[in-house]
């Protein structure tokens, strides 16, 4: 296993310092890599003493007091220079640690992720790409936020990051890409989908044309490309129906005993289904084109959460996403679909 090392953000998040401090120590116990725990020092400290962990090599604290909240713009951590996510993402650019992990202020994140950190070349504009769980396996659902206004040429470019995340992190061999609109006739949907088709006929992409809506978790698509406002606006709708299903789930299984029992059989397979759909079970969501991984985790993640969003962040590293991505670039998109 390569030594990798990042950097924390230890002031971001819900339960900041406490759960991303313990995520960190996973982290560097289980996976053996060096962590920049950065954050207050002076609340980091007691945190690492309490769990025997003061002076293990692979845990570094870096001092960065100050925070950027999620009221705040998220430009203000490019003048916060002393902000756990400006201090953390110099270590990155400075080379000292070879990613970004982060549970604060989202667009914080992407701002440090990309005038700092910094964007490869051959990329316009970064995107954020999540897995999305279907009776298959999973789909790409890109951009879900990093970009709320694309042009066409946008979108190309983000599915080729799709593409190259399916095919490097997932393990499929030839994604299956499409382009989510209102309907699956080519010539439907808005003015961007309509003059994004063609661009995506001309890659040399496994384009199958448009995607709706229902597509996203039949598994009919391993990519489904989209702009950053509907695909935000996709992923947090997502995340609001799973949380309202299982609440109705559990308050009719307390109505009846028949319920009850029934609900204690199906107990394994419903472990299943929540460890398939849990987010401590993925980590976090990278910014796919910075220039080394930038990985954004839920608000509210645990030390768990954290560890696996580490782990996403060495997997990047390991399947050398950005030299493939690149190459990807020039290869997948000929010169009449750069416009």
């Amino acid at each position: 296993m390569e030594r990798y090392s990042f950097a924390l953000d230890c002031n971001g998040g819900d339960y900041a310092p406490l759960e991303i401090v313990r995520g960190g120590i996973l982290a560097a116990s289980e996976l053996g890599y060096k962590i920049f725990l950065v954050g207050d020092g002076e609340k980091i400290e007691p945190i690492l003493e309490k769990a025997g962990q003061l002076g293990n090599p692979l845990l570094e604290i870096v001092h960065a007091p100050d925070n950027v909240d999620f009221h705040e713009p998220p430009s203000s951590v490019l003048k916060k220079k002393n902000s756990s996510l400006h201090v953390g993402a110099k270590l990155v650019r400075e080379g000292r640690a070879e990613g970004l992990i982060s549970a604060g202020n989202t667009g914080a994140v992407l701002a440090v992720g990309k005038f700092i950190v910094g964007v490869e070349e051959e990329i316009e504009r970064p995107a954020i790409g999540v897995a999305l769980p279907n009776p298959k396996g999973r789909t790409i659902l890109i951009d879900v936020g990093a970009n709320v206004d694309s042009k066409p040429r946008h979108l190309v470019q983000f599915a080729v990051i799709g593409h190259t995340y399916a095919q490097e992190i997932l393990g499929l061999e030839n994604p299956r890409v499409g382009l989510l609109s209102i309907g699956e006739e080519e010539g439907k949907g808005n003015e961007l989908v309509k003059e994004t088709y063609p661009l995506l006929k001309q890659t040399r992409l496994n384009f199958l044309g448009n995607a709706e809506g229902r597509d996203i978790y039949a598994g009919t698509f391993d990519v489904i490309v989209c702009d950053g406002f509907v695909g935000n606006v996709i992923l947090k709708t997502s995340e609001s129906l799973g949380f309202a299903i299982v609440q109705m789930i559990k308050e009719e299984i307390k109505k009846s005993l028949l319920a009850k029992m029934g609900a204690f059989l199906l107990l394994p397979a419903l472990n299943r289904f929540r460890k398939k759909a849990d987010f401590t079970e993925y980590g976090g969501i990278p910014l796919l084109g910075a220039r080394k991984p930038v990985i954004i985790t839920h608000g509210k993640a645990n030390a768990k959460a954290i560890k696996n969003a580490v782990r996403v962040a060495g997997e990047f590293l390991s399947h050398n996403f950005n030299s493939k991505l690149v190459d990807n670039m020039r290869e997948l998109i000929p010169e009449e679909a750069r416009v």
